[in-house]
């Protein structure tokens, strides 16, 4: 389980199921039509849509599927899509930010609700927990690099990239920068045959320690959570 991220555990598991990988096409593809319809169809001038489509090749979503997603944008039925962010706690206090993208907020929040109910969680007003996260570019390391060069000298060309902070969630290091600078630092680590993924996330501001039982708890919320077909993310401080 990721310290920020649900949704690049999920995506990045080997051997997914193929109900598993469709349902992840389904998101994927929500959120390129929401980036489309916000910023332009055209990739080269709209950043967010080119980050979300590298996401989408990088989870091996046919290009097909990506042309139809960015082509719904133009459509009627894409005015319904909005984008919603939750803030809830779990078991142990964790503080939970849960991204979603849906085309019935009343429908979604009530599910999402039941879900927390059902999972030692609960949801909270705006505000109550967003102030515990901050937006930030962050580039996910090809753990392939990992083998070619050792952990300080990897760190090194981070830094030279721009990264302003590193952390190493199991065996794979993160870069964290501001995300308006995020496209320089994926394309100075590319030239120095650094692959990386890269994604604007909430990052906890302060990561908290949590009890097993807490985190398995948490474990089977965000369980539940990423089955929802709305739910794009989700963040947590542990």
């Amino acid at each position: 389980m990721s310290g920020h991220s649900h949704f690049k555990t999920i995506m990045h598991k080997k051997g997914a199921a193929d109900a598993k990988r469709s349902q992840i096409f389904s998101k994927l593809a929500k959120e390129i039509t929401v980036a489309a319809k916000e910023g332009g169809i055209d990739f080269t001038t709209n950043p967010r849509l080119r980050t979300v489509i590298e996401k989408a090749r990088e989870a091996n979503m046919p290009a097909d599927n990506i042309d139809r997603a960015i082509k719904k944008a133009t459509g009627a039925d894409a005015g319904q899509l909005e984008e919603i962010l939750l803030e809830a706690y779990g078991s142990g206090g964790i503080a939970i930010l849960i991204a979603a993208i849906t085309d019935n907020k009343n429908r979604t929040l009530g599910e999402l609700k039941q879900i927390l109910q059902k999972n030692q969680g609960k949801m909270v007003e705006g505000g109550a927990v967003r102030w515990l996260f901050e937006q930030k570019g962050v580039a996910t390391i090809d753990p392939a690099n990992i083998k070619l060069l050792k952990k300080d000298e990897l760190e090194l060309q981070l830094i030279e990239a721009g990264a302003e902070d590193i952390r190493w969630s199991e065996e794979t290091p993160e870069a964290y920068i501001e995300f308006t600078k995020l496209s320089a630092l994926k394309e100075h680590l590319a030239s120095q045959g650094i692959i990386a993924q890269t994604s604007v996330d909430w990052v906890p501001k302060e990561r908290i320690e949590a009890a097993d039982k807490d985190k398995e708890a948490a474990g089977k919320l965000f369980d539940a959570l990423d089955e929802h077909d709305d739910v794009q993310d989700i963040y947590i401080n542990i």
